[in-house]
């Protein structure tokens, strides 16, 4: 039976999500061929050859719109034949774009092919695609839903909530995510993984100087009178500081099996061992990750104390928090390099980011099995398990 392997992984810096972020000056194109230039270039691999490439984006509007994957295979330089595709799986967009290319190569129907996703927040704000006065959802949702559907950040409450998660709970998982996350990158941990762009060089939201005291003065950034009559037992303490930013960033895996490898001269950073996905509740909308985790280690026919190293991602500090209380997971071997909060959370490009800094964390700590899992708007969560060569 053929395998799928990961030979190279790249990201951008990751900017912040405004207009004046390190980045907001790119178009989203640009960041996502800038990626897959450097991934070709990596890996020496000849871009003729690659079968697909499939990418995550989730605003896709505006600039972000008509299949930006296409324009930035082309604006990289790749041969007019190479196909690509833009998916949207929300936040797990490019993890869903890496099932697709695995599930591809161990079938068969591909040989070489890249994973990959961008968002520009700063160009193409969240929710762009949703013009004002209409409804994404229609009459059935409404239906099932009569109380009707809530924001994220009301649902990362709710977690907190259910879970008794405190705030300064939260808060410590944030500052303790921006301390990795700084010294990965006084470490050089970031160097292989992480492709310059423009003149910049580093992650612009990490906040080495980040304490529990500074963001115990952040006020609820969710509060909302209506929502509070609804759900009283929110006691309203998601902040800006213990969730994820808005952020502009692209990334790339390149996927092929072991054998394509080896005719090629490619070296495997790790295996694609096994995938899930799953749905959960469109309420709390965030806890797919706990059903996702137990479905992808069934399937990989592993336990929990078998995994190195995880990437949960952390677009709130109570998403992580709960799904560790859930699954047990020792939190020292959770996004060890820092986690979103810090290094922040480009939708469609998140995915592939995460894979990028988890198989160079894996071969830096020489791990066995990694597992990453990530939550997704709608109640949904993709995970999947990578084994290190």
């Amino acid at each position: 039976m053929r395998d799928a392997v990961i030979v190279e992984a790249v990201r951008t810096p990751i900017g912040k999500g405004r207009p004046n972020g390190s980045l907001a000056h790119v178009h989203p194109v640009e960041l996502l061929a800038h990626t897959l230039r450097t991934l070709v270039e990596r890996s020496g691999v000849d871009p003729a050859l690659i079968d697909d490439v499939i990418g995550g984006t989730v605003d896709q509007v505006g600039e972000q719109a008509m299949n930006t994957t296409r324009y930035a295979v082309l604006s990289a330089g790749f041969p007019e034949s190479v196909p690509a595709t833009t998916v949207d799986r929300q936040c797990g967009s490019s993890q869903q774009a890496v099932h697709f290319a695995a599930q591809g190569v161990i079938s068969g129907a591909y040989d070489l092919v890249v994973a990959c996703g961008v968002e520009s927040m700063s160009r193409v704000p969240m929710w762009s695609n949703v013009p004002e006065g209409k409804d994404p959802f229609g009459p059935g949702v409404a239906e099932r839903y009569p109380e009707g559907l809530i924001p994220q950040g009301i649902s990362a409450e709710l977690i907190a909530a259910k879970w008794s998660i405190s705030r300064e709970e939260m808060d410590a998982f944030a500052v303790e995510s921006h301390r990795r996350a700084a010294t990965a990158w006084e470490d050089g941990l970031f160097a292989d993984e992480v492709a310059p762009l423009d003149g910049v060089t580093r992650d612009e939201c990490v906040r080495p100087g980040s304490s529990t005291e500074v963001l115990a003065g952040l006020k609820p950034a969710y509060y909302d009178p209506a929502f509070g009559e609804r759900f009283p037992q929110i006691d309203w303490n998601v902040t800006a500081g213990n969730a994820s930013p808005v952020n502009d960033g692209a990334s790339a895996v390149l996927i092929t099996s072991s054998e394509t490898a080896a005719r090629l001269g490619l070296r495997p950073l790790a295996r694609l061992h096994s995938f899930a996905v799953t749905g959960s509740d469109p309420l709390l909308m965030l806890t797919g990750v706990v059903p996702a985790t137990e479905k992808v280690l069934r399937r990989a026919s592993l336990t929990l104390d078998d995994i190195d190293l995880f990437e949960v991602n952390e677009a709130f500090s109570s998403v992580v928090l709960a799904w560790r209380q859930e699954t047990g997971a020792d939190l020292s071997k959770v996004n060890v390099h820092g986690g979103a909060i810090a290094i922040g959370h480009p939708l469609g490009a998140s995915g592939t980011r995460l894979t990028t800094t988890l198989v160079h964390a894996m071969r830096a700590r020489g791990a066995r099995y990694a597992l990453q899992t990530m939550c997704e708007a709608g109640g949904l969560a993709n995970a999947m398990v990578l084994e290190g060569l």
